[in-house]
């Protein structure tokens, strides 16, 4: 990569370091309110379940299409124009759909909201290695806790703010002033922008590396725990809320599965050295994500906080697999393609996840079927997590060049 960066002075850095934590804090916020008011969404706009589905769904595509498709704007525009943009489309995506009054309007709108956030996860390793190249494993821990922190936080408080300012509109609307505070400090950074670019060195395309099994472990393995991951966002509510549980309850219990995250990604590198290239971890992060599924099947009211608990733990196979594809590659090429095929391919994939818990839910009319087909899912961590612990290199599996 090329930068025409700055040398970025002390005060220059601590401004630069809180503007990234602030933009990561934004970036799961539209998927995080969501799912606490999801039923009086569904019910004041008309919505079924299966669009509702549809609507959990979303963060998955977006995430795809809008974060790969977004590199060449990226480039030309620069890092510190596409972090304001970003929030922009953040801002008002959450504005716009806390207003209309069409279920189609809404889902327009969460588009726009989580367009921006697609972009957001793409910039914020190049913002990192511009700015920070000497504290990279610190600042991805500190940004990767700060996204998972606006999620947990989000789910915490949008039921509160709701019964507060009289509804579910004002609940999820409110979370597009937190954008506009982050949007300051990028302003200030307009006119000092970083501009990052591929070098000219030969490229590893993404046919090379589908050849590689090792890509394919590492696909499916993202794929699987991001389908439980938005299932989890989109409906875990509303089943608690099915067998009894209060909304406010199940909003804090769905923060609480985020928020568990927080420290796990802090200690995850920690973990990683001590396990080495043996598959413990996707074993148990496997085991406990299928404990908390079942829990939510066979006793959903019975220790709610337990389940939740169970399956924020599973949800540290996302940074485990982020990390482990810088560790399976050799070259800058290979991490780079290896990440675009992983998180493109795998959020498409992942898609699955909440728009089929929302379907099989219409089809069936509960939750048991939906729930059992997300168990199955989550064995997947544990069986493509295996191939990927072990200490082969991407570049090593290809087969002959192009």
């Amino acid at each position: 990569m090329t930068s025409t960066s700055p040398a970025p002075t002390t005060g220059g850095r601590w401004l630069v370091g809180a503007a990234i934590v602030l933009l990561a804090l934004n970036l799961r916020v539209a998927v995080g309110s969501i799912g606490v008011v999801l039923e009086s969404v569904r019910d004041d706009l008309g919505m079924t379940t299966t669009v509702g589905g549809v609507l959990t769904t979303l963060p998955v595509i977006c995430f795809a299409v809008f974060g790969v498709g977004s590199a060449g704007s990226v480039r030309r525009i620069g890092l510190h124009r596409a972090a304001a943009l970003v929030l922009v489309l953040i801002a008002v995506g959450l504005a716009l759909r806390s207003v209309v009054d069409d279920g189609g309007l809404f889902l327009l709108c969460s588009v726009v909201a989580l367009a921006g956030a697609a972009v957001g996860n793409v910039i914020l390793p190049p913002l990192v290695k511009a700015h920070f190249p000497d504290k990279i494993p610190l600042m991805s821990s500190l940004y990767g806790a700060s996204l998972m922190a606006g999620a947990s936080t989000a789910s915490i408080t949008t039921v509160p703010l709701s019964d507060a300012f009289g509804g579910w509109r004002a609940g999820i609307g409110l979370w597009a002033a937190l954008a506009a505070v982050a949007l300051v400090p990028w302003l200030v950074m307009l006119r000092r922008d970083v501009h990052e670019g591929p070098v000219d060195s030969e490229r590893l395309s993404m046919r090379a590396v589908s050849r590689s099994p090792v890509a394919w472990a590492m696909l499916l393995v993202f794929a699987a725990q991001s389908a439980g991951a938005y299932a989890q966002f989109g409906w875990f509510a509303e089943i608690l809320g099915d067998a009894g549980v209060s909304s406010a309850y199940a909003g804090a219990l769905l923060g609480l599965l985020s928020g568990v995250g927080i420290p796990l990604t802090l200690g995850l590198p920690w973990l990683i050295a001590r396990v080495g290239d043996r598959p413990y971890l996707p074993w148990a992060f496997s085991a406990v994500t299928i404990a908390g599924w079942l829990g939510l099947l066979v006793a959903p009211a019975t220790t709610p906080w337990m389940w939740a608990l169970l399956l924020g733990l599973g949800g540290g196979s996302f940074t485990w697999t982020l990390t482990m594809i810088a560790r399976r590659t050799r070259t800058t090429a290979g991490t780079a393609t290896l990440s675009v095929t992983t998180q493109g391919i795998g959020y498409l994939i992942a898609g699955i996840g909440p728009f089929g818990v929302g379907a099989l839910h219409d089809l069936t009319g509960s939750w048991t079927v939906p729930l059992v087909a997300l168990i199955v899912v989550s064995a997947f961590i544990a069986v493509f997590g295996t191939i990927v612990a072990r200490p082969v290199m991407l570049e090593d599996t290809l087969g002959p060049r192009d």
